[in-house]
């Protein structure tokens, strides 16, 4: 099978592999080359692939898509990140969920002073007109 595995702004692995192992809504789940077309929701959690020489491979993601049709597995998520080991890959995640956390909380902050901004615009708006 061939493993896509991408984010809106980049693709993540493409490879051809022998076992994709993942997580939905309602549980684990693997898929092999020759089972059924298959769509699942994916939850947030570790996506697990065997390459051509058993070899497993990591990738940790968001939430997203996963689309299984004829002998490729697309998997479509917000975040993902691989990793060589678990213990990598959650040092990893670590620091892009402080980076994500940051980055919100700037994103915050920004809102609240537009939101400032805009109501004493408001205020001196209506004050001017009584």
């Amino acid at each position: 099978m061939i493993l896509k595995i991408q984010t809106p702004s980049e693709i993540i692995t493409r490879e051809v592999v022998t076992k994709v192992i993942a997580e939905a809504e309602n549980g684990c789940f693997c898929l092999l080359p020759r089972h059924v077309d298959f769509l699942a929701a994916l939850v947030p959690g570790l996506i697990i692939f065997e390459d051509q020489h058993a070899k497993e491979h990591f990738v940790a993601v968001g939430e997203g898509l996963l689309v299984k049709r004829d002998d490729t597995v697309l998997v479509s998520v917000r975040h993902a990140i691989r990793g060589g080991d678990l213990g990598e890959l959650r040092r990893s995640v670590r620091e892009q969920l402080a980076i994500i956390d940051d980055r919100e909380k700037a994103t915050h902050a920004a809102v609240a002073k537009l939101e400032a901004s805009f109501l004493r615009g408001y205020v001196e708006l209506v004050g001017e007109s009584i």
